[in-house]
């Protein structure tokens, strides 16, 4: 699930009479119906995108294809038709997805500056009294247009056209090709009867010498075409992955299934850091009683690596809040004493930046 640029911005105007400066921000673990007035929040956790890109190459013979050596000499020209596929990139990037075994609700009241409150879509906290961080940019695949070529029959001559056999068209287009090249040759050296008067000119006549050169000798070596697609999986580890087929790839076939043996698979391993060290055990007597504060994580790191029976493809190391811990912020940074604004990372869920001033 992707975090969206639009962020739901919670708004809590209350009266400010009974003014106290020691009242602060109560956050709790959420039930429903327990708190009346305030907003729901997720911490996030990291999933990973890994996209691939995969290449299609399709290759149709040509009409004359059992004419190429003979004519053209072009050999090892095959008959018939073929489809292979390969990977010609993959990469992996971290996203946030909201983490529903660290859900919270923080309750306001007029005592208190904690009131607005930024969430992405799926209710994870990015912000508290100021703009939430823009997350890193994922540049996507645009896959080019392909180009479309005419058809041979739009330079065959009439002569061509009016063979009696297959054999002649062939031998006759393969005349024609001979005589495209010898013209090109002759205006890139200069030689050309009539030379053009610029050189906008000449590289019109030597593209179109081009184009009918490619059209006319695709009858003899066929058509090959490449499409290139994305395919995007997410993974959002709990817990340390050591080999999971992640998918099946074939030459012949593409992209396949996990479970489809018609493929070589291909592996994730998510391992943790261990970079952060273990929370301490919270007493069950004060588990779910309000708390003064805001909850953030303090995330971990875990290393991602993507992988085939013979090499590693690609690793990186990404911070995940699910190989971390929570900690609580103080309440009294948000009572009235204080301007303060809260900035969480939006894939991690840590501090990205905490200012909290005294009023002028």
């Amino acid at each position: 699930m992707k975090i969206m640029k639009k962020f739901l911005l919670i708004l809590f105007t209350f009266h400010l009479s009974l003014f106290t400066s020691q009242s602060q921000t109560v956050s709790s673990l959420y039930q429903p119906g327990v708190t009346s007035e305030g907003a729901v929040y997720f911490l996030p956790k990291t999933a990973v995108n890994v996209t691939l890109l995969v290449e299609k190459t399709s290759y149709q013979p040509g009409e004359f294809c059992r004419y190429a050596e003979r004519f053209l000499r072009l050999r090892d020209v095959s008959p018939e038709s073929s489809v292979s596929y390969r990977i010609v990139g993959i990469k992996q990037y971290p996203v946030a997805v909201a983490d529903t075994a660290k859900r919270y609700a923080v309750k306001f009241d007029a005592k208190t500056v904690a009131s607005n409150v930024r969430l992405s879509d799926d209710g994870v906290l990015l912000a508290i009294n100021a703009d939430p961080a823009e997350n890193a940019s994922v540049q996507r695949f645009v896959a080019a247009p392909r180009e479309s070529l005419p058809s041979p029959r739009r330079f065959m001559s009439e002569e061509i056209l009016s063979a009696g056999s297959t054999a002649k068209m062939a031998e006759l287009t393969a005349q024609d090709i001979y005589e495209i090249r010898e013209s090109r040759n002759l205006l890139v050296r200069g030689q050309a009867d009539n030379m053009p008067k610029d050189g906008d000119q000449l590289r019109l006549m030597l593209h179109q010498l081009d184009l009918q050169d490619r059209v006319l000798t695709s009858l003899f070596a066929g058509n090959v075409s490449r499409d290139t697609a994305e395919y995007t999986f997410m993974v959002v580890p709990d817990k340390e992955i050591q080999r999971d087929v992640l998918f099946r790839f074939s030459q012949k076939l593409g992209l396949l299934d996990q479970d489809d043996l018609g493929g070589t698979p291909y592996y994730i391993i998510i391992k943790d850091l261990q970079t952060v060290p273990p929370a301490e055990p919270v007493d069950p007597k004060k588990k779910n009683k309000p708390v003064q504060g805001i909850y953030v994580n303090i995330p971990g790191k875990m290393r991602v690596s993507v992988s085939n029976a013979t090499q590693t493809l690609v690793t990186d190391d990404f911070p995940a809040g699910q190989f971390g811990h929570v900690e609580l912020l103080s309440g009294a940074l948000f009572n009235k004493r204080y301007t303060t604004r809260l900035t969480l990372h939006p894939v991690s869920g840590a501090v990205e930046r905490l200012d909290a001033e005294l009023p002028k």
